[in-house]
C-alpha cells in the first residue's frame, strides 16, 4: 500500500494566531510556521499562548526542518519555546531570519539552532519533501508561500498574503509561478482565510502614502505616527513623507527600534541621510520639524504610545495640538484598550487621526477576489482553508465551491485533526494531541487548566482561609478558628459575618466524630463543605475556602 501524506494543523484553525502546520510523509516531517497567540481576557496572568507540540516532541527524530512563511509573531512567536524541546533547522527568508535571530538571541538559543537563509525561487530538499519558496505580498517584507512536493503530489501553502500590484518594494506576488504549478497539477491548496469575509480586493500599500501626504502637508504641529512595527513598507512611507516636508524622524518603542535595525541592515528600508534623529535630540527642534514613529497601535499597556498618553514616557510628553496618526486597524479583542488610549490622547488636547476618517491603513490579507485569482491559478484537486475562525473557514469553503469545486473535495479541519491525502483522495482521519500551552513569565506549560480555573475562581469570588491549631494527641481544639479573607468582603465592615463564619467552622469541627480525632482531612472537608453552603445561602457567592490545621 502506498504511503499517504498527512497534514496536521497544531494551531491556526478556529482561531486567529499560533499558526503551525505539520506535513508528514513516510518517515519525514516538515513544519510550516511556529506562531504564538494572544491570551483571552479570562486567562489571568498569561503572557502568550503557544501550540501544544507534544506530537512533534514524540516524533522528534522525523523532523527535517521548520519552514517560516514570514516574520510576524503569529508565525514565529513560539519558536523560542518550541526549540527548547525540539531541535530542527529553520529555513526562512532574510527579513524573517533577522527577526528570528533577535528572538533566539534573547532566549539564548542562537548558538544551538541551525539557521538557513533562503530567498524566493529557492528549492530546499528535506527528506522526501522538497519545499519551494514563492514570493508573495504581505504587510511585512520578504513573505513567501510554499510549494511542498512529495511522492503523493504538490501542496501549495500560501501563508499570509495579498496581491499588491504596486508594492513599495520587492515587486508583485509571483502569480506566474502559481499558474505554472497549477498547470503541472496541484493536489491541495491551503490558503489564508483572514479576510475572506470582505468582498473585492485589498487596497495597495501605496494608497496609504497619499493619506500621509495630506496629513503632513501644511501641518505646523508635531506629528506622532503609530503603526505595526513589522510593517516596514509603512514605516518607509512615513519616513519618505517626513523627509519630503523637512521633518526629522525619531523612533520609540522596543519592537520598532528592533525592526528598524534589522530592516536597515538588510537593506529593506532606505532612510535618506540625516533624517533619523535620536529621541533626546529631536526635542530641541521646532514642532513643524518633528515626526515621531512609535509602537502602541493596539493600545498595549506598556507600549510607547500608551506611556505618552498617560504621561509615563521618559522622553516624550504629549502637548495640546500634537497630531497623532493611528495607522493600523484594531486586532479583534483590542478595541477597548485602543479606545482608552484614544480617549486619553483627546484629553491631552491632541488631534487624533485614525483609519475611520482616512485611508491610513490597508490590510495585509487577501479579500475574496484575490483569493479567487489564486484558486483559479492553482486549480487544486483538494482545498483546505487555514488561518481563521470557524466562520472564515466555512465562508472560504463556500467560495471554493462557488468556483466549481466539489464540496467533497473541501476539508474544513480543526487543530489536532489528521488529514490523509493520496493522489485521488483526501479525508479527515484520527486526531493527535493539540491545544494551547500557556506561557506565564519563564514558566512554559506549568500553568494548566486547573491553575487557570483557580485564578478565575479567585478573581471572581476571592478566598477565605480558616486557621486552627489542634492537639496531635487527642484532637482537641487548641486555638482558633481564625478567619482570614482576601478579595471576598472588607473585614472591618463585616465583623458580624466573620463571627457567624467562626461559629459555623466551630460547629463543623465539633460535628466530626472525635474517635478518629486526628483525621485531619475529614475535619478539613467538613469545614469546607459547611462554610461553602452557609456562604452561598447567605451571600450567593462561592469564595475559595482553604482550611489550614496546625498540629501542636
Amino acid at each position: 500500500m502506498a504511503e499517504k501524506l498527512k497534514i496536521i494543523s497544531l494551531g491556526g484553525l478556529n482561531e486567529i494566531g499560533k499558526n503551525l502546520t505539520v506535513y508528514e510523509y513516510g518517515g519525514d516531517i516538515i513544519v510550516v510556521d511556529c506562531g504564538m497567540g494572544f491570551p483571552d481576557d479570562d486567562m489571568y496572568g498569561i503572557d502568550v499562548v503557544i501550540p501544544d507540540v507534544s506530537y512533534l516532541i514524540k516524533n522528534q527524530s522525523k523532523i527535517r526542518g521548520i519552514f517560516i512563511t514570514h516574520g510576524h509573531e503569529d508565525h514565529i512567536g513560539a519558536l523560542p519555546y518550541v526549540l527548547r524541546s525540539i531541535n530542527a533547522p529553520i529555513y526562512a527568508t532574510r527579513m524573517s531570519m533577522g527577526l528570528i535571530r533577535l528572538k533566539l538571541e534573547e532566549h539564548r538559543l542562537l548558538s544551538k539552532t541551525k539557521l538557513i537563509t533562503c530567498e524566493a525561487g529557492d528549492v530546499v530538499k528535506a527528506g522526501k519533501f522538497s519545499v519551494e519558496f514563492i514570493h508573495v505580498n504581505h504587510s511585512i517584507a520578504d513573505a513567501v508561500a510554499f510549494a511542498i512536493k512529495c511522492p503523493v503530489g504538490t501542496c501549495v501553502h500560501t501563508g499570509d498574503f495579498k496581491i499588491d500590484s504596486t508594492p513599495i518594494q520587492g515587486g508583485m506576488m509571483d502569480l506566474a509561478r502559481l499558474g505554472e504549478l497549477g498547470k503541472e497539477g496541484v493536489l491541495a491548496l491551503l490558503a489564508d482565510s483572514t479576510n475572506v469575509e470582505r468582498s473585492g480586493f485589498t487596497r495597495s500599500e501605496r494608497s496609504v502614502g497619499a493619506s500621509f501626504d495630506a496629513l503632513f502637508r501644511g501641518c505646523q504641529e508635531r506629528i506622532i505616527v503609530t503603526t505595526f512595527a513589522s510593517n516596514v513598507d509603512r514605516i518607509q512611507q512615513i519616513i519618505d513623507v517626513a523627509a519630503r516636508y523637512g521633518r526629522k524622524v525619531a523612533v520609540t518603542g522596543r519592537s520598532m527600534e528592533n525592526i528598524m535595525k534589522v530592516s536597515t541592515e538588510l537593506g529593506y528600508m532606505n532612510v535618506p541621510d540625516g533624517v533619523l534623529m535620536d529621541l533626546n535630540h529631536i526635542k530641541s527642534l521646532p514642532k513643524h520639524k518633528v515626526c515621531i514613529i512609535t509602537t502602541g497601535s493596539q493600545g498595549e499597556t506598556m507600549s510607547a504610545l500608551t506611556r505618552m498618553a498617560f504621561n509615563t514616557h521618559r522622553q516624550v510628553d504629549l502637548m495640546p495640538g500634537d497630531r497623532v496618526i493611528i495607522s493600523a486597524s484594531a486586532i479583534p479583542g483590542n478595541e477597548n484598550a485602543i479606545g482608552n488610549v484614544v480617549n486619553e490622547l483627546y484629553r491631552k488636547g491632541a488631534e487624533v487621526m485614525n483609519e475611520r476618517e482616512l485611508a491610513l491603513h490597508v490590510s495585509g490579507h487577501a479579500c475574496q477576489e484575490e483569493l479567487k485569482i489564486v484558486h483559479a491559478l492553482v486549480k487544486p484537486k483538494f482545498f483546505i482553508p487555514v488561518h481563521g475562525e470557524q466562520r472564515m473557514l466555512q465562508i472560504h469553503a463556500r467560495l471554493a465551491q462557488g468556483m466549481g469545486m466539489d464540496p467533497n473535495h473541501v476539508l474544513v479541519s480543526d487543530i489536532g485533526r489528521v488529514m490523509e491525502l493520496t493522489p485521488n483522495s483526501a479525508r479527515l482521519a484520527g486526531t493527535v494531541t493539540a491545544g494551547q500551552v500557556f506561557v506565564d513569565g519563564y514558566g512554559v506549560g506549568d500553568v494548566g487548566s486547573v491553575v487557570l480555573r483557580d485564578r478565575r475562581h479567585l478573581a471572581q469570588d476571592g478566598m477565605i482561609v480558616v486557621v486552627l491549631s489542634m492537639s496531635g494527641e487527642d484532637g482537641a481544639l487548641v486555638s482558633g478558628p481564625d478567619i482570614i479573607t482576601r478579595g471576598f468582603v472588607y473585614v472591618k465592615e463585616s465583623e458580624g459575618l466573620m463571627e457567624e463564619l467562626r461559629q459555623v467552622a466551630m460547629e463543623a469541627i465539633q460535628s466530626v466524630d472525635t474517635r478518629y480525632a486526628t483525621d485531619w482531612s475529614a475535619i478539613k472537608s467538613t469545614i469546607k463543605g459547611d462554610l461553602s453552603n452557609y456562604l452561598y445561602k447567605k451571600t450567593k457567592r462561592s469564595p475559595m475556602i482553604l482550611p489550614v490545621i496546625m498540629e501542636v
